[in-house]
């Protein structure tokens, strides 16, 4: 069945670019993929609506390269665009907060999404950490958006990742729970947030009903 637009958010492109994703999605050996991934990754840092959706994406066009060509291209130029962004992360959260936090949601949409034989991929797994535990730092817990994304990345991998590498997750755990304990100055939402992903973590990656009853209804509020 063909994929449609609406399927993937890429009605904020133009439509040659709506066209081209399209083609790549359907028959991505019609099309020059390295333009494709560059297409999907600038969009992802700008738009944090399309960066939670580029993953899938990303996915569907891998899965078609490989059962048409048995073809890595598209794979080989996300991961290198990711690693070229990686490099120059520091300088993007300096530049533009809403950049850097729109680069985290999609490197870690992109692991959650891209396996190797059912496995997430290697090379991503320390990147990954790397900006989780950038956003855990003191200064990062300063700013809402930085723990909001924090917490929305570790409910959706956190549990993925942990089992690829549980040491640097309680080194990124102990670090949330310093910071919830001892950093003076975090917004009450902030604190919020923080709580309850140690929660989540200590449930097994799980909420309670009670305990997502007691902090969606804080939120709402």
């Amino acid at each position: 069945m063909e994929n449609t637009a609406d399927d993937y958010r890429i009605q904020s492109f133009d439509l040659d670019t709506q066209m081209l994703l399209k083609r790549a999605l359907n028959d991505p050996s019609s099309v020059n993929l390295e333009k494709v991934s560059d297409i999907i990754v600038d969009q992802s840092l700008k738009d944090q609506v399309f960066s939670k959706e580029a993953g899938r994406i990303c996915y569907t066009i891998v899965q078609a390269e490989a059962k048409q060509s048995n073809g890595i291209v598209f794979r080989r130029n996300v991961l290198n665009r990711l690693q070229q962004e990686f490099k120059k992360r520091e300088e993007t959260r300096g530049r533009s907060l809403q950049e850097w936090v729109c680069y985290v949601t999609f490197i870690c949409n992109v692991f959650d999404y891209l396996k190797v034989n059912n496995m997430p991929m290697v090379a991503l797994v320390h990147p990954v950490y790397d900006c989780l535990l950038r956003l855990a730092q003191a200064d990062a817990l300063m700013n809402e958006e930085e723990v909001d994304c924090l917490v929305v990345q570790l409910h959706r991998i956190g549990e993925q990742l942990e089992k690829v590498n549980g040491p640097r997750m309680d080194q990124l755990f102990f670090l949330l729970r310093d910071g919830f304990l001892l950093q003076k100055g975090l917004t009450s939402m902030a604190r919020l947030l923080l709580l309850e992903v140690l929660e989540f973590r200590a449930g097994g990656w799980v909420l309670s009903g009670t305990a997502h009853k007691y902090y969606y209804s804080e939120i709402a509020d």
